[in-house]
């Protein structure tokens, strides 16, 4: 590849995906390189656990507790999420000089965002919003990346990944960024940033075997909360890797004494509780998934009890002392604060359970889901999103200036639309 572009991007996930699309449009010659690859999403147990099971690669136990998971796929972790479009921490960026406002609004209009009709609302749901609503928790309608006209109602594999397109992620950023006209390579894995003079001039990666390196006016990494920390490390950027965080979150579940239909869309309502820095929403998980839990969390007893089970996430907000290693390994003490704060969510959960008329509760093994920090805005990027070196610039959940605790796609998603906005008002070559 001897063309010279005027970004490349290291990275197809949410951040990555909505900069080359806004980045097409207006016109800039883009370099889209992605370490995953593009095989179609099926939506089986296979396929949506294979994502995230490799341990050391899309798996990781911090601290012999906490199972981090990512996936490694066009579209990143984005393929198996749960679709939550959840407003930024807008004060957290204000300090640092970013107003997201006006990027989630145009990020919103890339795809379809708006809390699930009735119809697609399944029983579990409905009624542990009526246990939460019994015991005076404000739990509503959580917005979803979901069209509804794609919806097939009692499919359930949101949590394997959309084989019907209802669910939308940043692969399908990424394919509308192609059909714009940047160019987009899968299965390339970004080893280094090319420097000269304190410049970005390009990207070393390898490709089928072969270590190639491409040049451009930008360079943007967008590999994740892990990815990128890694790739800076490997590129001498001063200051990636510290103060990275990870939400931990454990699933309760309990027992109703009726049986629920199969195929429910997961986490259609929910609740952030600040006062006990948790959130929580409904978690309907197909079998499968389910099963993993229920055995890591000890309780094969409760195999087959999957028809009768409700479940509720609570995620909590942790601190920033973890790290990342310059070969991408998470390294993070879960303290006993953390646990504090976990385990008093996980009572909250309990008691909506149990005003739901569920019984036999019990708890997954923690488990962690949203890395990033480990290059924040203010301390390894500016304002701007670039770090030290001129036209290095850095868009995922890692430039996340602080803890977080809720989930993150919408604000990465106006993050790269942020980014972009910036690249395009400038001269990139």
């Amino acid at each position: 590849m001897n063309k010279k572009y005027d970004v490349i991007i290291a990275g197809a996930g949410p951040g990555g995906a909505s900069a080359a699309l806004a980045l097409a449009r207006g016109g800039a010659k883009v370099l889209l390189l992605e370490r995953g690859d593009s095989a179609p999403v099926k939506g089986t147990a296979v396929q949506g656990l294979g994502y995230i099971s490799t341990p050391g690669k899309t798996l990781f136990v911090t601290d012999g507790l906490v199972a981090l998971t990512r996936a490694l796929t066009l579209g990143g972790s984005s393929v198996v999420y749960h679709a939550v479009a959840y407003e930024p921490d807008y004060a957290l960026f204000d300090r640092r000089g970013i107003d997201l406002r006006p990027h989630v609004a145009a990020a919103r209009a890339d795809s379809p965002c708006a809390p699930l009709p009735d119809r697609l609302i399944g029983p579990r749901a409905r009624k542990i919003a009526a246990g939460a609503r019994a015991l005076g928790y404000n739990w509503e309608k959580l917005e979803k990346f979901i069209d509804p006209a794609c919806c097939r109602p009692g499919c359930g594999r949101c949590a394997f990944g959309c084989p019907y397109g209802a669910k939308r992620t940043a692969r399908d950023l990424a394919l509308a960024a192609a059909a714009a006209g940047a160019e987009l390579v899968t299965g390339a894995l970004v080893r280094r940033v090319l420097v000269t003079g304190g410049r970005a001039r390009g990207v070393e990666y390898v490709l089928k075997g072969k270590t190639l390196s491409v040049e451009g006016g930008a360079v943007i990494a967008a590999a994740g909360g892990l990815g990128s920390p890694e790739l800076l490390l490997n590129s001498g950027v001063p200051g990636a890797g510290g103060a990275f965080f990870y939400d931990p979150f454990v699933a309760v579940f309990g027992s109703a004494e009726e049986k629920f239909p199969p195929g429910e869309i997961p986490m259609a309502f929910g609740a952030l509780l600040p006062e006990s820095d948790c959130f929580m929403a409904d978690l309907a998980l197909p079998r499968a998934y389910y099963s993993v839990l229920a055995a890591r969390a000890g309780r094969p007893n409760k195999l087959a009890a999957y028809p009768r089970q409700l479940g509720i996430m609570v995620k909590t907000r942790d601190e920033l002392d973890g790290s990342v290693s310059a070969a991408g390994r998470p390294a993070k003490p879960f303290t006993a604060a953390e646990k504090a704060r976990l385990d008093a969510g996980c009572a909250r959960a309990e008691a909506v359970l149990a005003a739901a008329g569920a019984k036999d509760i019990f708890r997954s093994w923690p488990m962690a889901s949203h890395p990033g920090g480990a290059c924040a805005v203010g301390r390894v990027t500016d304002a701007g999103l670039m770090t030290r070196y001129k036209n290095l610039y850095v868009c995922d959940a890692s430039v996340i200036p602080g803890r977080w605790g809720r989930p993150p796609a919408l604000t990465v998603l106006a993050l790269g639309r942020y980014l972009a906005g910036r690249l395009l008002s400038q001269p990139l070559k």
